[in-house]
């Protein structure tokens, strides 16, 4: 069965796993390249935690911990554009990603949260 929010944090995971070794190869920088592959994988770790909720409250709780991170690492890549460690088509390129996601997980929990208060 595909799972649309599951495969996209995914393969954008992967990409923050490249993104991090171009950092640390070309760039030699370390400390926000670190900062980057914790929030940008965690992403993706948060939403299939959420997949195994042992209620709806906390299949929430998860996929809001999930977007915390994607709004990290958002910062983390707009601080990597202004500080030339990416070049604007590099962020840009991530910055769409990461959106989408926002956009999707938002409204899985929007949607969870109704349903949550239609049950209580």
């Amino acid at each position: 069965m595909e799972n649309i929010i599951l495969e996209k944090s995914f393969a954008f995971a992967v990409r923050i796993v490249n993104a991090s070794r171009y950092l640390n190869d070309s760039k030699r920088e370390f400390v926000l390249s670190k900062q980057l592959i914790r929030s940008g994988t965690s992403v993706g770790a948060n939403i299939e935690e959420a997949m195994g909720a042992q209620s709806d409250a906390d299949f929430v709780s998860k996929l809001s911990i999930a977007r915390k991170e994607a709004r990290e690492t958002h910062y983390w890549i707009r601080l990597l554009e202004a500080t030339n460690f990416f070049s604007e088509s590099e962020s840009r390129s991530l910055l769409n990603d990461v959106d989408e996601i926002l956009k999707i997980l938002t409204s899985i929990i929007l949607t969870a949260k109704s349903k949550l208060e239609k049950n209580s």
